[in-house]
């Protein structure tokens, strides 16, 4: 049935391996919890309903034995009052019944292995979620230390720590560098301009000493 198979599935499981493999492994054994859950209800509902049944073919089978003994009583009454077509239709009848007490003893013999494989089932998966339960307990213990450990790791890494304050100090050196490297270039600009202006002075100094000296020739 499509129950057991699914239940043999589940017992199949392991519950190690599925954690493992899992990316919530806290969200995956939940889920594992409440299918064996689900699944739990549904055997002991099926126990319930096959040991209902074996009742029923029991009592069905003691009533067709004593169907049985009846209709003989009935033949032998005949054949003792010499009617023996009676006594025939009587012992037919209580044949039909032995036939029948004979089929349900298979039908019993059936359902007796049912209920014993449904109780197994059963036990079993009690076992097996009494297990995944305390997994679960263990995991989600671990599950919170793992989400504390996470935390304060990205508090690390956001704050950047050391690396933080180094990128910072060199930024600020990038910057008084580039200041310094400006205020260079400025001074160094002035300097080119007024040395351009002394040239010029002596240029033009040097030229009327020249025409100076042509007048006075």
């Amino acid at each position: 049935m499509a129950l057991m198979e699914r239940v043999s599935t589940l017992l199949r499981a392991n519950l190690n391996d599925l954690i493992d493999r899992a990316e919530d492994p806290a969200k995956m054994i939940r889920q594992v919890i409440l299918d064996m859950e689900n699944q739990l209800m549904q055997v002991k509902t099926q126990v319930a309903i096959a040991v209902a049944d074996l009742h029923v073919l029991e009592r069905k089978r003691t009533e067709d034995a004593g169907k049985e003994a009846s209709w003989m009583r009935k033949a032998d009454l005949a054949v003792a009052r010499e009617d023996d077509a009676l006594a025939r239709a009587a012992i037919e009848r209580a044949l039909s019944s032995r036939q029948m007490t004979a089929a349900f003893d298979e039908q019993i013999a059936d359902q007796k292995v049912q209920v014993e494989n449904l109780k197994s089932a059963f036990a079993k998966l009690e076992t097996k979620l009494a297990e995944a339960k305390a997994k679960a307990d263990v995991l989600a213990a671990r599950y919170r230390r793992s989400r504390v450990a996470n935390t304060a790791a990205n508090a690390q890494v956001n704050s950047g720590g050391a690396n933080t304050f180094e990128r910072m100090e060199d930024k600020v050196l990038r910057t008084e560098a580039y200041g310094e490297a400006l205020n260079s270039l400025a001074s160094n600009d002035l300097e080119i301009r007024l040395a351009t202006l002394e040239k010029e002075e002596e240029v033009e100094k040097l030229l009327a000493e020249l025409k100076g000296r042509k007048l006075t020739a």
